[in-house]
């Protein structure tokens, strides 16, 4: 079902200013047409710190966390829908971090506006799964999303994934293995582990407190 629009979502969104990007363009090519678009990261953050991106950020919860706790990074959250991000860009605004901004618009977009070998660091948290096969296409770890990131990340650079979907964690296993990624610290039971520092989504508290387990692994492009 499709979310009701937001009241005053316009003004809303006009409110939050330059801290949104808007990826806007009419075709639907997985490949930038020409740099004309990419942006200057540098300029917009007014440093060269390091860029960690997540793709998929809901209402900016992680994104706001991880971006107040590591003040000398800067972060880049994008979100499809303009519902969502506009709560996301108000909660970071309303929190005052001048390290993060926001990109509204696909992920398929993204090496049309983001500098290649520019990101340090890609977490993909609780994407969507599209459990049907027909829709695999779409997963944000199919390869076809692998061939946009491996432009965008620097050498070295980790991809961090977590969901609550064992079929959508295995089809991610299985697309990071074939592309011929290091998969390493796996877990099929985040929060009865031993890993220090996670930083719990909205949606991830909601499936751990209806006892679903939460899968995560970092895989790195060889």
């Amino acid at each position: 079902m499709r979310m009701r629009r937001k009241k005053n979502l316009e003004g809303r969104l006009a409110d939050c200013g330059n801290k949104i990007i808007y990826m806007d363009r009419e075709d639907r090519s997985f490949q930038a047409i020409d740099d004309s678009e990419v942006i200057d990261f540098t300029k917009i953050f007014g440093n060269n710190n390091p860029i960690h991106l997540e793709i998929g950020c809901g209402k900016g919860q992680f994104a706001c966390e991880i971006a107040r706790q590591n003040p000398d990074i800067n972060y880049i959250a994008v979100e499809k829908s303009s519902n969502v991000i506009v709560e996301a860009c108000e909660k970071a605004l309303e929190l005052d971090i001048p390290n993060l901004i926001f990109m509204r618009g696909g992920a398929e977009y993204l090496e049309c506006y983001i500098p290649k070998k520019s990101i340090g660091r890609l977490y993909l948290n609780f994407s969507c799964p599209y459990p049907k096969k027909s829709y695999a296409s779409h997963r944000l770890t199919h390869r076809n999303f692998l061939k946009i990131y491996e432009k965008l990340l620097c050498d070295g650079a980790e991809i961090h994934q977590k969901t609550d979907n064992r079929n959508f964690f295995e089809f991610s296993l299985e697309e990071f293995s074939t592309y011929g990624c290091l998969i390493k610290n796996v877990s099929l039971d985040l929060h009865n582990s031993d890993f220090e520092g996670n930083i719990v989504t909205e949606y991830e508290q909601k499936f751990s407190s209806q006892g679903f387990p939460i899968y995560r692994l970092e895989a790195v492009f060889r």
